[in-house]
């Protein structure tokens, strides 16, 4: 599933193309890539139909385009890309893309005509017209516009560690409150959003910190190099254009990133260790997989004496 650099790399690609363009059409071809919408597929073009958009926005996985409605209450085009799903920039009138579900054909003011196509094989991902709500702490919503509204589907989701409104504090408070795994707790999007399996895996390979150690037992010194690590692995993937392992990982024009070249843990079952030249090992881990180094990322006591259920022999 796309993490926090993938859906980033999106938006920022859809920016420039989308703000300040008016919707000249909307095509509906699959009525499943609108599980998160009230409405049907015919109340859905018709309702965007004539609007502008006014920015690309992100908070950890989510994105959003906000909608200029003078006459209306603030509402947005929430898009989630679930497993498979792409947004992608087209020239008017191309052909339709392999899996299209949802082209949207914009006017710019600059750029002229441009369609933007959502394309998803799998089908989990969506889009959907959602009302804008106040931020609770009053900050900007999310990546990408200063306004302090989120999408109503959006306000269970925390900040990213990107998030110049990320509070350090509060997410070490967090943490002392977890006795779950770390691993589990940086994967609940309620705590800290936009991390995945494949950045969780490098943020604690990087903190030399077992995936099972009890949030609460971290120290503050230990929870603030974690966080260090997360933001480090982020940006670094931000960097290269996020992970992409297959065809469906891509930005706005159909590239891929290359992160997976850098990747340190994820993935690299058996392949020495970068740190310490030991074996790298795959455990289950509620239905997906850890990776991470036994040697360096010592378990926690209770973890060496009991195993937990989640964590089973290396595969």
């Amino acid at each position: 599933m796309p993490e926090l650099p993938e859906v980033e790399v999106v938006r920022s690609g859809l920016a420039p193309a989308v703000t300040g363009a008016h919707i000249a059409a909307v095509t509906v071809r699959d009525e499943r890539a609108l599980t998160r919408h009230s409405g049907s597929a015919a109340q859905f073009e018709s309702a965007l139909t004539g609007l502008t958009i006014e920015a690309a926005v992100r908070r950890g996985k989510f994105l959003w385009l906000p909608l200029a409605e003078p006459d209306a209450g603030p509402r947005a085009i929430l898009a989630h890309l679930g497993m498979s799903g792409q947004l992608l920039l087209r020239s008017p009138g191309s052909p339709e893309e392999r899996h299209e579900r949802i082209r949207l054909d914009l006017q710019h003011p600059d750029h002229g005509e441009i369609a933007v196509v959502f394309a998803d094989q799998r089908t989990f991902g969506s889009l959907a017209i959602d009302p804008l709500v106040a931020t609770v702490d009053g900050a900007a919503g999310g990546r990408g516009s200063q306004r302090a509204e989120v999408p109503a589907q959006v306000t269970h989701i925390a900040r990213d560690p990107l998030d110049p409104a990320f509070d350090d504090r509060s997410f070490r408070q967090a943490l002392r409150r977890k006795n779950s795994g770390i691993k589990r707790v940086l994967l609940d999007q309620t705590t800290v959003s936009g991390i995945g399996n494949i950045y969780a895996d490098e943020a604690l390979w990087a903190a030399r910190l077992h995936p099972e150690t009890p949030a609460r037992e971290l120290s503050a010194r230990a929870a603030g190099r974690l966080l260090a690590e997360v933001r480090s692995v982020l940006e670094k993937a931000l960097a290269e254009g996020g992970t992409s392992f297959d065809a469906q990982y891509v930005n706005v024009n159909g590239q891929a990133g290359y992160f997976a070249h850098s990747l340190n843990a994820y993935g690299r079952t058996g392949e020495p260790c970068p740190r310490c030249g030991r074996p790298l090992v795959r455990v289950s881990f509620t239905n997906r997989s850890s990776h991470y180094c036994a040697a360096c990322q010592r378990p926690p006591r209770a973890a060496e004496a009991a195993p937990s259920s989640f964590f089973q022999a290396p595969m």
